[in-house]
């Protein structure tokens, strides 16, 4: 194949305007969903809430949501519902936001970093065993780019060693594993609605559980440790109908009701967002199942998965440049990606507290050659297709 001169060298870019890795689609029905509400009676605190939770409840099955803020304060709800504290470790993996590991180091626990399967880059049962000790106390597996964990092993092992089994599905709201949408099968799951998320309420996240215990454990830690109704006070004879009680400390991630009233709106359009984005990364896959310098993320048959990213593995032995150069010229093309993620023990905090790098070789190796490509719904075929032909492109040129 004859090469093309690449954009950065000075030739054509595959397309004009430039598109990112994703993006937000907002429509008329949530701006007067949002609008609405601002005209209402409540924009916080109000009866969207409620709806948005009973309607997540829905969609994933489980029997309880708490809605709070975004999905760092969905992980830090449950770390603490879970009841982890000083001495305790929680098994996660490197290859996530830092938030999935974050959340035990709020409470005072230490992060333990088992490793990724090579091939699906979801967090490896087989590492988690081998991580386990006596101080270990939950388990937060990560559903990368939306493909759900192996859950059936996993939570084998956290029945088999007594952990609170947390799922961080940040990235796969309208996942569903052996047909159980994420959202009901671990004893806390976490959800994130950042714009470039599946669906979006701007900023905000959602924890599910089917434990009435836990449930009112994340009501209590999402909103400051008060409870208002008369039946749970300690103090059985309160002067009046203003008092209410701090029970235990907690923190305000509460969601407003204008981003409640989006959330719902956006969730009337989940499974059309999560057709399109299904039909996207089956082209990519066609696309690049040829390419032998491009490895593709690979999908255990369990996850029906609404991927949030498409992640395209370079195989740098096979071509003539950096990641970092590849990645300089898709943008270039006018194709922008994002790398997800650096393995969180790298940053200097966790190598402040004692982590060193080389802790989980198969995600330093996978982040050494990954990079994230569009995917979000408002996508068009021609977009889809030109960041095929940027990838192609640069690839033939760099091509050993």
């Amino acid at each position: 194949m004859e090469k093309e001169k690449l954009a950065i060298h000075g030739g054509k870019p595959v397309r004009e305007n430039k598109i990112f890795y994703g993006r937000q689609w907002i429509q008329d029905d949530d701006v007067q969903a949002i609008a609405a509400v601002l005209k209402g009676d409540y924009i916080t605190c109000g009866p969207s809430v409620d709806a948005v939770e009973k309607k997540i409840s829905e969609v994933t099955g489980a029997k309880y949501t708490v809605v709070v803020a975004n999905g760092t304060a969905a992980l830090h709800c449950a770390a603490i519902a879970a009841g982890l504290g000083e001495g305790d470790e929680v098994i996660t993996t490197p290859l996530t936001f830092a938030a999935s590991a974050n959340c035990a180091v709020y409470v005072g626990a230490r992060p333990v970093f088992a490793d990724v399967n090579p091939e699906t880059y979801n967090i490896d049962p087989d590492s988690i065993e081998a991580h386990i000790t006596d101080k270990t106390r939950a388990i937060v597996a990560v559903d990368f780019t939306g493909q759900a964990v192996e859950h059936d092993r996993i939570r084998e092992i956290c029945k088999k060693h007594n952990l609170v089994y947390i799922c961080d599905a940040a990235h796969a709201i309208g996942t569903k594993y052996k047909g159980q949408p994420e959202g009901s099968i671990a004893d806390m799951t976490c959800f994130s609605f950042h714009p470039v998320k599946t669906i979006t309420s701007g900023e905000g996240g959602a924890i599910t559980t089917n434990d009435p215990e836990l449930y009112k454990k994340l009501r209590l830690a999402s909103q400051h440790g008060i409870v208002r109704n008369p039946d749970d006070f300690v103090e059985k004879n309160p002067e009046g109908i203003w008092y209410y009680e701090m029970q235990t400390l907690g923190y305000n991630y509460r969601m407003t009701d204008f981003q409640a009233a989006l959330l719902s709106s956006q969730l009337n359009k989940l499974e059309q967002f999560s057709n399109r984005r299904k039909e996207i990364v089956n082209k990519y896959n066609e696309a690049f199942k040829d390419v032998p310098e491009i490895i593709v993320q690979k999908e255990i048959p369990e996850s029906d998965t609404t991927r949030h990213l498409y992640i395209i593995q370079l195989d740098l032995d096979k071509l003539t440049c950096t990641r970092r150069e590849f990645f300089d010229a898709m943008s270039a093309e006018n194709v922008q990606c994002q790398v997800h993620y650096v393995p969180v023990y790298w940053f200097p905090f966790y190598q402040n507290m004692g982590y060193t790098k080389g802790l989980c070789p198969n995600a330093e190796k996978i982040y050494k050659g990954i990079m994230s490509i569009p995917l979000y719904p408002m996508l068009t075929d021609e977009d889809v297709e030109s960041s095929i032909a940027a990838v192609k492109k640069i690839v033939n040129w760099y091509r050993k």
